[in-house]
């Protein structure tokens, strides 16, 4: 990804979760509390919301650097935000609780582009 792939993922990312976030405090919010997922939804959009802060912070710094850890981050976090909020999204949507069985997969691939964040850091700092 480059820094203006990242910039639209990053702004992309926001703009839905302000749009999912809304819709689910307002049209959804009876069905999510019916079926007591409304903290799952809230999660999904959170997550995905401080994701795309994060993209939007990368797509910033890739100006000054074009390192491959950097772009590996990006790539794992837009990844794990389609996986992890995403199977968050469907769940609440659908009340099937399997698809709680894919999001550990997106929550890891988040970890693991904030570990890329810190190993380029320390290695810049080295």
């Amino acid at each position: 990804m480059n820094k203006n792939q990242v910039l639209v993922a990053g702004a992309v990312l926001g703009l839905l979760a302000v749009a999912l976030g809304a819709f689910g405090a307002h049209a959804l919010k009876p069905y999510l509390v019916e079926t007591g997922r409304l903290d799952t939804f809230e999660t999904a959009v959170k997550y995905q919301f401080y994701h795309a802060l994060a993209l939007l912070f990368l797509s910033i710094f890739m100006k000054s650097e074009n390192h491959r850890f950097l772009k590996s981050a990006a790539l794992l976090f837009l990844s794990g935000v389609i996986i992890f909020s995403g199977s968050l999204y469907i769940l609440c949507l659908t009340n099937t609780g399997i698809w709680g069985a894919i999001t550990p997969i997106g929550g890891v691939l988040m970890i693991a582009g904030w570990g890329f964040l810190i190993y380029f850091g320390i290695k810049k700092a080295g």
